[in-house]
């Protein structure tokens, strides 16, 4: 089986992105675009302490859990890892992979291999208030997620429903898997 967090369907968000410029496109585009620079933005991303991941987690995540010492330590812990020697590099390597990738041979390939259903129980889950991936692409990534595919929308939860619903996140997976 496999779960998904708070991530859409690769060939679902190029759609959705496509589709609705002025919302997924808006969601996306303003951060991804800017990771396209070479080393600005491992800079940008480190830079005072990689103070650039709180304000990203931040606007990310659904402001109830924004507002909690558990959100604080979360952002010092990711802040301490976007620190360690290439990290930042490897973080917008996704972006850049992303969006480079459509116009190589690689990437056609890539979309070829995920373009079908797979074949085993998917749990997606997402929460209401992501700004980055809406709920809206999330599913319509069902199409890809095959016929044993569930979607849950956890309330009050932005981009990082494993940090700001642990509980709930846990036991959609529990239940997932027991069935």
């Amino acid at each position: 089986s496999l779960v998904v967090l708070g991530a859409p369907h690769p060939l679902g968000l190029r759609r959705e992105v496509l589709r609705h410029p002025r919302a997924q496109g808006r969601a996306t585009l303003s951060h991804a675009l800017g990771f396209q620079l070479p080393l600005w933005p491992e800079r940008a991303l480190t830079a005072d302490g990689a103070e650039l991941v709180r304000r990203v987690m931040r606007d990310w995540s659904a402001p109830r859990w924004a507002a909690t010492q558990e959100f604080a330590e979360v952002v010092e812990h990711n802040r301490r890892a976007m620190l360690v020697p290439t990290v930042a590099h490897c973080a917008l390597e996704y972006y850049r992979w992303g969006l480079r990738s459509q116009l190589r041979a690689e990437g056609r390939r890539f979309a070829a291999g995920v373009g079908r259903p797979v074949e085993v129980p998917v749990l997606q889950i997402h929460g209401v208030a992501d700004p980055c991936v809406l709920p809206s692409t999330a599913l319509a990534s069902q199409r890809w997620a095959g016929t044993q595919a569930r979607f849950e929308l956890l309330d009050e939860v932005g981009h990082f429903p494993h940090h700001e619903s642990p509980t709930g996140t846990t036991d959609l997976i529990t239940r997932f898997l027991a069935s």
